[in-house]
């Protein structure tokens, strides 16, 4: 990044700004909440939003500044104790899901959660996360299926599919336990397809294991598959989260292989995601890395994609609510398809031949004759879309 590649930071809002000022740095001064007016009912609505109240409470617990309301503090206090609460039960029910998996010869790698908060930020309770992500091998998804089912987990089908689409455009099956209140997320995939990503064999053999007792252990993502994970996770929602931000922040100040890195960018085409990334780390937090300024050099769209992703912080998105206005819609839509490199342009484009769900409800066939929607899809979709400009 050239000294006059500077993104514009002017659309994101003081009380964000703040917040992050208190993340980036090691100690924190009077002056620096001083700088402009703080609508402190905001300022909690922000750090509730992007999930960070567990690291700003507990640096402002540490260099107490005098001019934040005692209010603020106290609900940032109850907020840090419900999370750290919750954090201890979620970590016993991972463990109880690890060995139920070990058990039964599951081979399981536990992709965020409780494990991220001790391996990045080195406490449970100074991480949010509201359920478990488990990636298993797509082999073992019914024997999963049937053990959580047994040990009273409910599966939520929310996956309709046609010629088995479900395997590549979906990557997770949600179950939910209605005594404990603990959802896990059962992944075959890290991210939903068509793309390409590391298969569970070379995940599994670059794993790092943390002992749960003198039999077992947990097994979860090695550094820099981790690393590239949550750069394609973040980048998929847009880092409408900071807490996303922050992980990828956190994760580079650790020892990262970072030839090993490199490798695994290229080769699942997420070079630019980093670079997208590490410029928006740098802009935000001066985040730098032991390996010079060329880790930072982005081109033209690179820096343009950075740019359009700051929308998501000066928006204040929240890309899983269910009324989710047109517009916010409508711009995700356009940012996921132009932070796609171009092989999955090319295989986005391949995929809208393939039937979709909506095909069999346009015209249902029985099973054995889906192959037929294959030459049927133009002709249904130019009918919904027919039919949905009529009824407007």
């Amino acid at each position: 990044m050239t000294p006059k590649q500077r993104l514009d930071l002017s659309g994101i809002p003081n009380e964000l700004l703040l917040i992050i000022d208190i993340l980036k740095h090691d100690t924190l001064q009077e002056n620096r909440f001083r700088a402009s007016s703080i609508d402190w009912e905001e300022f909690i609505k922000l750090v509730k939003h992007h999930r960070v109240y567990p690291q700003v409470y507990i640096k402002l617990v540490e260099y107490p500044i005098t001019l934040i309301p005692h209010h603020v503090m106290e609900l940032l206090k109850q907020l840090y104790q419900k999370n750290t609460f919750h954090m201890l039960h979620l970590s016993g029910e991972m463990v109880k899901v690890s060995q139920l998996f070990s058990d039964n010869s599951i081979k399981a790698l536990f992709l965020k959660g409780p494990i991220l908060a001790t391996d990045i930020y080195g406490g449970l309770s100074l991480r949010t996360c509201s359920d478990l992500d488990v990636l298993i091998h797509i082999d073992y998804l019914d024997e999963v299926d049937a053990l959580l089912k047994y040990n009273g987990y409910k599966k939520d089908d929310y996956i309709t599919t046609v010629l088995s689409d479900w395997k590549w455009r979906h990557h997770h099956v949600t179950y939910y336990h209605p005594e404990n209140k603990v959802k896990v997320e059962i992944h075959w995939r890290l991210n939903p397809g068509p793309s390409k990503e590391p298969s569970f064999n070379e995940l599994w053999s670059s794993r790092r294991e943390k002992p749960i007792n003198s039999h077992s252990s947990l097994a979860y993502l090695g550094r820099e598959h981790l690393l590239c994970f949550l750069l394609t996770h973040g980048a998929r929602h847009g880092w409408s989260r900071l807490r996303w931000l922050e992980d990828v922040r956190l994760l580079l100040q650790q020892d990262i292989e970072w030839e090993d890195l490199d490798g695994i960018l290229s080769d699942y085409q997420c070079t630019h995601i980093y670079k997208k990334t590490l410029l928006l780390c740098t802009e935000l937090f001066n985040t730098t890395t032991h390996l010079g300024d060329e880790r930072i050099f982005v081109n033209k769209q690179t820096f343009r994609l950075a740019q359009q992703t700051l929308y998501y912080l000066e928006n204040k998105v929240n890309l899983h609510s269910p009324s989710l206005s047109v517009e916010i819609a409508e711009y995700h839509k356009k940012y996921l398809f132009l932070i796609k490199p171009f092989q999955q342009k090319v295989w986005f484009y391949l995929s809208l031949l393939h039937p979709y769900p909506e095909d069999l409800h346009t015209l249902y066939l029985p099973k054995k004759l889906h192959f037929l929607y294959f030459p049927l899809r133009p002709f249904l979709s130019v009918w919904r879309r027919t039919r949905k400009n009529a009824l407007q």
